[in-house]
């Protein structure tokens, strides 16, 4: 029987290697399906919980914090590019993209979760923000998302104006850090293994089966 594993998918809207390591464990997990079936959690975390809202110029704030030049980070979204498109992903940012806040965006997720459409707002929000350039700051723009995945334009509205759901995005932040998240995106599995940042599909499949094979040893003990 293949092991039943919980997987908590910690990341923030404005990471494309969130977006990039939902795809390859998406992928892993069609690969893995003999061995594991998987219900996927979505977790906030804000890379940059301080943003202004009407965002910013993302060479502009991404030289200043971290003293790229733009070549360099030119550089880097080619292969933010490239590994995008190995996955399926289309990533459109260029420098004049920009960065927004994503609090609202983590509302919004957290009110999907028991929908069973979580996993689909989250490729809408990736869509908006990576492929689209979108403002996913903009309740429009995060309406827009939520309809995409099926869920209803009233309803999603309703929790954006009224601020629904928000102490709820800041326990379950301030949760994930004090458990040791520090940089997303982080996969944990039933709470117990760790797998971090944008790996490829191959990689994700090996730990994969690692867990399962442990998983049914444990059992197979008791």
């Amino acid at each position: 029987m293949p092991a039943q594993l919980e997987i908590d998918f910690v990341s923030d809207v404005a990471c494309p290697w969130c977006a990039i390591g939902l795809a390859s464990l998406e992928e892993a997990l069609r690969r893995a399906a003999d061995a594991v079936i998987a219900q996927i959690r979505f977790q906030p975390f804000e890379l940059n919980p301080g943003m202004r809202p009407e965002g910013e110029n993302i060479d502009e704030f991404i030289g200043s914090r971290y003293g790229a030049d733009p070549a360099r980070m030119n550089a880097m979204r080619e292969n933010v590019r490239a590994r995008a498109a190995g996955v399926g992903f289309n990533f459109n940012q260029n420098g004049n993209s920009r960065i927004y806040n994503t609090f609202d965006a983590h509302r919004l997720l957290h009110w999907a979760r028991g929908t069973g459409k979580q996993q689909a707002l989250k490729h809408a929000l990736f869509k908006a923000n990576f492929s689209d350039n979108a403002d996913v700051s903009d309740h429009e723009v995060l309406v827009a998302a939520a309809v995409a995945a099926g869920l209803d334009a009233g309803e999603a509205r309703e929790v954006l104006t009224t601020g629904g759901y928000a102490d709820d995005v800041r326990q379950a932040e301030k949760l994930w850090i004090a458990r040791g998240i520090r940089a997303v995106p982080g996969i944990v599995i039933n709470g117990e293994w760790l797998i971090s940042g944008g790996q490829p599909p191959e990689t994700f499949e090996k730990t994969l089966r690692e867990i399962a094979s442990e998983l049914a040893g444990a059992k197979q003990r008791d």
